[in-house]
């Protein structure tokens, strides 16, 4: 990785090299990524949180790019030079403002800020506050998702303002749109953070900075990203035919690899106590027999590159547009989903229009619209003329 620190990028134009910093620089999409932008000329400045680049199968494929940027391959020329690595930690807002703070020093400016950073907390409602370590995997949530990245945005913004340009691109899912069982935390935190951006957009649009959210399919984030499993409610156990089973589906994958397999369940029968009582009146319910476990997915040979193409292809043609979308949904499915989502929600608001005009005062001309199904302004459809 490059140690030079006095050539300082004029600002990019279209089509030429832009600077990147990556927030989290581990993952299959965000290794894919990089490769890319380097193939095109660009620079990154990749974050690497610490308890991902000391884990070994985790930090492998990022280890194996640096090896290639290092490497006397004609293909990688000069990549040694267009790349730094960073030990960052995004919950800590001085670190974010010193990895900001050396990629100006490195590469002279920051044209593009990826939000990538994610991982999934699986585990029902109740299944998150049957201990204090089960509670914390709540905050840790929002930690992971909102408040790093929400870090990392603040720490930029004076440099992407200084320069009157600049564009954050942060990388959600199809959660932002659509909540699953299971995965409420994540959910929430998901939709915290895309609130957050939709009203940054406006404030920083003076200053030429774009945002865009980009939101692939959320199992494409949840196969490529640390998944966290809190023990599991026999209560919701029996009843999984009831509700999508996240929880098993991810258990399915993990299942397929001997070093991610997850180890049985363990029922409350199992170590001789009963299964939790319903009409349990307690502030705080029994321990749950298990405890909780993280994993990285180890996808089959192939089924990263294949699972991440779309998005990886996404990122690059947004970062490098002129005039971005604010959101961008990657793949045919994700759109589907969404736009039934959407159609759902605009058909229960026409369902319930009366309710909604109900608590208005005053009768008014818009009013009247609403309840005959008019745009504003435009005209009521005359009946047939009497003869």
């Amino acid at each position: 990785m490059s140690d030079q620190a006095d050539h300082v990028q004029p600002a990019a134009t279209h089509n030429s090299p832009r600077v990147w910093l990556l927030t989290s620089a581990l993952s299959p999409i965000a290794v894919r990524l990089i490769r890319q932008l380097l193939t095109n000329g660009d620079y990154v400045v990749a974050c690497l949180p610490a308890h991902e680049i000391d884990h070994a199968d985790r930090s492998a494929e990022f280890r194996e790019l640096i090896n290639e940027c290092k490497s006397d391959r004609r293909d990688r020329e000069n990549w040694r030079d267009r790349i730094r690595g960073i030990r960052c930690n995004g919950t800590d807002m001085g670190s974010c403002g010193a990895a900001v703070a050396e990629a100006i020093h490195v590469f002279g400016r920051i044209d593009i800020l990826l939000c990538c950073k994610s991982e999934a907390v699986i585990g029902m409602v109740e299944e998150l506050s049957t201990s204090p370590s089960t509670q914390n995997l709540v905050r840790d949530q929002f930690e992971t998702i909102f408040f790093s990245q929400v870090n990392f945005i603040k720490a930029a913004l004076p440099q992407l303002r200084s320069q009157h340009t600049g564009h954050v691109i942060v990388l959600t899912s199809t959660g932002g749109h659509i909540g699953t069982p299971g995965m409420s935390m994540y959910t929430a935190a998901t939709w915290a953070l895309e609130g957050f951006c939709d009203s940054l957009a406006y404030e920083i649009a003076p200053f030429n900075i774009k945002v865009t959210i980009v939101q692939p399919n959320k199992e494409i984030q949840s196969l490529t990203n640390r998944l966290i499993f809190a023990p599991q409610l026999p209560a919701y156990e029996l009843n999984v035919e009831s509700v999508p089973s996240i929880r098993e589906m991810l258990t399915n994958v993990l299942n397929t690899h001997p070093d991610t397999a997850l180890p049985p369940p363990i029922t409350p029968e199992s170590i001789g106590t009963t299964p939790l009582s319903p009409g349990s009146t307690a502030l705080e319910p029994d321990l749950v027999p298990g405890e909780i476990i993280d994993r990285y997915p180890r996808l089959p040979p192939g089924a990263a590159d294949t699972l991440v193409l779309e998005t990886v292809h996404a990122l690059i043609a947004i970062g490098g547009h002129e005039n971005p979308p604010s959101r961008h949904i990657v793949g045919h499915e994700g759109a589907i989903a969404v736009r039934e989502k959407l159609k759902t929600v605009t058909e229960e608001l026409e369902d319930f229009v009366e309710a909604s005009l109900s608590v208005d005062i005053c009768e008014s001309e818009l009013q009247t619209e609403a309840r005959e199904g008019r745009v504003p302004g435009e005209s009521p459809v005359e009946g047939p003329a009497s003869i």
